[in-house]
């Protein structure tokens, strides 16, 4: 049973920082990374391929969150910088095991969820 668990979320201030993290048990899995503010559906955030070498972001994120990995702790980060208001929302990682890293921006894409991390920020 693989087990994706996230960490880092908070309250902070617009314009502030904070890194989330992710790890997943059993193996090295594309990553990624979803939102769900209240009231909304969760959409895409940001993914990252299995080794690293490719990543995908939101329009909305671009420029302002980096996800990377590594691969030797099993875990994935999402650094968000420049946080708005507009960000607050619960935080999920997700997993996909196997080779091919194909429409990593669609939730059904994925085969394993975390639980989610909260993230405030304040105005």
């Amino acid at each position: 049973q693989v087990q994706v668990v996230e960490s880092g979320g908070g309250l902070v201030q617009a314009g502030g920082s904070l890194r989330l993290s992710c790890a997943a048990s059993g193996g090295t899995y594309h990553m990624g990374w979803f939102r769900q503010a209240p009231g909304k559906d969760r959409e895409f955030v940001a993914a990252i391929s299995r080794n690293g070498g490719r990543t995908y972001y939101a329009d909305s994120v671009k420029g302002r969150f980096t996800i990377s990995r590594d691969n030797a702790k099993n875990t994935v980060y999402l650094q968000m910088n420049s946080l708005k208001y507009e960000d607050t929302a619960v935080y999920y990682c997700a997993a996909r095991s196997g080779a091919l890293f194909t429409a990593p921006q669609a939730q059904q894409f994925y085969n394993y969820w975390g639980q989610g991390t909260q993230v405030t920020v304040s105005s």
